[in-house]
């Protein structure tokens, strides 16, 4: 948000109420910065322009790189020290599934954080200034930035489109 735009929130009951206003706020030219929802939709980001996530490859590589580091390292640690126990193999695959499957979710854990330190950005300092504690329980909310001179049309048209108040 600028110095020289005004933030204007308005919220509204449903969720289709919510995605129409959305639809309508942006045909009317107005920049819709974020959408508060009860639950997360994916509606509303493909209402945003919002591209999908690539979290989810951060951890599926995480979790690739686990599995063979955890088959690794058990196939290395029993090679190195021989261990034979009653006539069986030095590398038994069965146990090491063991190690690969723990390593598999540890690994996807640290790929899944760092996707999130890299990928999502941390919010803003005044995220919670505009921000409407009702969006959590059962209200939707549309945060619009305008110029000053254009709040009380902003104002108008929320109004039009359902809002309950802004």
């Amino acid at each position: 948000m600028s110095t020289d735009t005004i933030t204007v929130t308005g919220l509204f009951k449903t969720r289709k109420e919510t995605l129409a206003a959305v639809k309508k706020i942006q045909q009317q030219g107005w920049q819709v910065t974020e959408v508060y929802s009860p639950i997360p939709d994916s509606a509303f980001a493909k209402a945003l322009g919002r591209k999908k996530s690539k979290v989810g490859w951060f951890t599926l590589t995480g979790g690739m790189i686990g599995f063979f580091s955890g088959f690794s390292l058990a196939i290395f640690t029993a090679t190195r020290w021989d261990l034979i126990v009653s006539g069986k193999p030095i590398v038994a695959w069965i146990p090491f599934f063991i190690i690969a499957f723990e390593f598999t979710i540890l690994f996807a854990v640290f790929g899944n954080v760092l996707g999130l330190l890299t990928q999502v950005g941390l919010p803003e300092k005044n995220y919670e200034e505009n921000y409407h504690p009702e969006c959590s329980g059962s209200l939707y909310g549309v945060e619009i930035e305008t110029r000053p001179k254009d709040v009380d049309s902003l104002k108008d048209l929320l109004f039009q489109t359902g809002s309950l108040k802004e």
